[in-house]
């Protein structure tokens, strides 16, 4: 899906820079990716808390989470499927029940769950939008929390439905809460994705700007020299 979505951004110029909010300049991303890849080390994550979450690609969702402070981890893969070790191409059919999903490593001494669902759905172009994200769409890109325990379920269930009441967007947060019951890490290609393919179309026009319009909107919550907002 996402080799299209790239040809029709060249192409007919849809899903733009221009529509994510927000213009990074190529120095400005290759600063702030140098500043990622440092961080790309083997890492303990034996004591990290987890949250598990599903926004569209997974590509971007890696990148946004690992800017936020308190967060030490992000793995992209898959969940909420029935098929074991699904592939990528397996996932891509929609026919498999997964969709790309993060696993979130972090410090819940610095961070809490409830501002990482926070971070969720504010770093999703438009939350209320039904099995897809952008111009990613199929159930394979729908949104969701995977929670672990019933204390995430219910932080989950309050925090979206006070999003509702609060009548912030138009529509009904779309992402569906359910119980984690396995989540299968992408191939290695898909780790880290965005640092080494900046050029791509795709992480240039939509991943990338979508990040940085988040990261424009919640400085306090990003690490220093993470963000792709332009310095002034």
């Amino acid at each position: 899906m996402r080799k299209v979505i790239a040809t029709s951004i060249l192409a007919a110029g849809i899903w733009t820079i221009t529509a994510c909010g927000t213009n990074p300049k190529p120095e400005q991303v290759k600063a702030t990716v140098a500043n990622f890849i440092s961080d790309t080390v083997a890492k303990d994550l034996e004591h990290c808390s987890v949250a598990t979450f599903a926004a569209g690609c997974f590509w971007h969702e890696e990148v946004l989470f690992e800017s936020i402070k308190g967060v030490k981890e992000a793995v992209s893969g898959y969940a909420g499927g029935q098929m074991a070790n699904p592939t990528y191409e397996d996932i891509e059919t929609g026919n498999t029940g997964h969709t790309e999903t993060v696993n979130v490593y972090y410090d819940s001494s610095i961070i809490s769950f409830p501002t990482l669902l926070k971070v969720f759905l504010e770093g999703q172009e438009d939350p209320t939008q039904v099995n897809g994200q952008g111009p990613d769409k199929g159930t394979q890109y729908r949104s969701a929390v995977f929670y672990r325990n019933d204390a995430e379920r219910q932080m989950a269930t309050d925090y979206i439905r006070k999003v509702n009441e609060s009548k912030k967007y138009a529509n009904p947060i779309a992402a569906e809460i359910k119980l984690l019951d396995k989540f299968w890490p992408a191939e290695d290609y898909h780790q880290n994705y965005v640092y080494s393919h900046t050029d791509n179309p795709y992480v240039a026009n939509v991943s990338i700007p979508g990040v940085a319009a988040f990261q424009a909107k919640n400085p306090e919550l990003i690490k220093a020299g993470r963000s792709f907002v332009n310095k002034k």
